[in-house]
């Protein structure tokens, strides 16, 4: 699969109500065939950065870089951007989210 992390610093105007803003983007692309997961959190350390947790199927990565909503999602997100987002990208073995080995419950 590949496995995305994007940070997203936002200006302080648009916090509130940047959820809302890639909400059409956010639901478009975990609508497409091949999404694993796409996830967005908020940092408990900066209250200004969203990070997105995504994760296609090997070849669904291309069609979701290369689709309308996705340029559309860019566009929206543009405006409420103080930054360029920083991002980590790689094909990593797996279909998802697995048990963390080192610490069960249960």
């Amino acid at each position: 699969m590949i496995l995305i992390v994007a940070k997203h610093q936002i200006k302080p105007e648009y916090v509130d109500r940047f959820p809302e803003m890639v909400r059409p983007f956010t639901e478009a692309s975990r609508a497409e065939e091949g999404n694993l997961f796409f996830q967005w959190s908020r940092s408990l350390e900066d209250p200004h950065e969203f990070v997105l947790v995504e994760a296609f199927r090997d070849d669904a990565a291309e069609a979701h870089v290369t689709s309308a909503h996705f340029a559309a999602g860019l566009k929206a997100m543009r405006p409420a951007l103080a930054a360029t987002p920083k991002i980590i990208s790689r094909q990593v073995d797996g279909e998802g989210w697995d048990e963390m080995g080192e610490l069960q419950v249960g």
